[in-house]
């Protein structure tokens, strides 16, 4: 069976300017060589710390930003290799609810005319055929029907945040990429968001991409996880496995900042060294062996780049020595 999303060798690239001139100073690698497949209905999240790459790679799948270099085939078809009027008519099958609720809402705009605006774009319904779809839109995120009159300043965040999925759910998409979309929320929001994006999903068998530093979003929606350091995928797994028995000491040391509910139970924190180096000035070798706490690590990390292999059935990790014990 074919994946809905294939990315292939993704290479996103900027170039970093300076002095009164502008001149290039440099090239600033956010996405190096990224491999990833989601298949029709599946959610895989992507985590890590931030300036890993998560949102680059996000707004690359759906072609907000151009990748330098690579493959995005949807549903067959290289997304990449498409512009202008083939690349609209593609847009209303992928869509987008970004991190800022606030920032990614006109503020001139009604609710009503924010919703009804991909309707426009994206579909031949006329005016009262569109304010019928707005109404089930509404209703479908969990919104009052007088809401649709209001401003988003008028709203809390939680209530910009499903106007923002509403909107990206108005043209049918069959893939849904949710950056952050409950990092901004106050945390008794959150619950009830993520809880109608699982519900969303399981309703209308949406594909889901979700950007997320909430391990207990990733672990309440995920299928699979793929945990992105410094523009590369270091471990891809299953949710289950990978918060069961994570295969890179990344992995694990994200797992270890994770608050344990029992007051009883004590999780070991694993604290890295230093900071993550700079992605203009990548180290040689494993990327992350400067900030690696493994007992093994010795100068094969430090010389030569682990590929992503697969370590175990459906775990694939870049780590020399993935199969030793953290």
């Amino acid at each position: 069976m074919k994946p809905l999303l294939a990315i292939e060798g993704l290479r996103k690239d900027y170039a970093v300017r300076r002095g009164p001139l502008r001149r290039r100073a440099g090239t600033l690698r956010a996405l190096d060589g990224v491999d990833l497949e989601l298949a029709a209905g599946e959610c895989v999240a992507l985590v890590g710390e931030s300036g890993s790459g998560k949102t680059t790679l996000g707004r690359c799948a759906v072609r907000l930003i151009e990748p330098t270099a690579g493959r995005i085939v949807f549903a067959g078809e290289d997304l990449a290799a498409l512009a202008g009027r083939e690349l609209r008519q593609r847009r209303r099958r992928f869509q987008m609810v970004f991190q800022d609720p606030y920032g990614s809402l006109d503020p001139r705009q009604r609710v009503a005319s924010t919703v009804a605006e991909p309707l426009a774009i994206h579909t031949r319904l006329d005016r009262a055929g569109q304010a019928a779809r707005v109404a089930e839109l509404l209703a479908m995120v969990g919104l009052a029907a007088e809401l649709a009159d209001r401003y988003p300043h008028e709203l809390s965040g939680g209530q910009r945040q499903r106007v923002g999925i509403a909107r990206a759910l108005a043209p049918g998409p069959e893939l849904l990429v949710a950056d952050e979309p409950v990092s901004s929320l106050d945390v008794s929001v959150r619950g009830q968001v993520l809880a109608l994006l699982a519900d969303l999903r399981r309703r209308l068998g949406l594909t889901l991409l979700l950007i997320a530093h909430d391990m207990a979003a990733v672990e309440q929606l995920a299928d699979r996880v793929a945990v992105m350091y410094l523009g590369r995928i270091v471990e891809l797994s299953r949710r289950a496995e990978l918060f069961r028995r994570p295969l890179h000491p990344y992995t694990a040391s994200l797992l270890s900042a994770v608050p344990v509910p029992d007051p009883g139970r004590r999780r070991d924190r694993i604290v890295l060294p230093g900071e993550p180096p700079s992605p203009l000035a990548p180290p040689p070798g494993c990327p992350f062996h400067p900030r690696c706490p493994h007992p093994k690590k010795n100068e094969r990390c430090r010389t030569e780049p682990p590929a992503l292999r697969e370590v175990a059935p459906g775990q694939l990790a870049a780590c020399h020595f993935a199969e030793e014990p953290l």
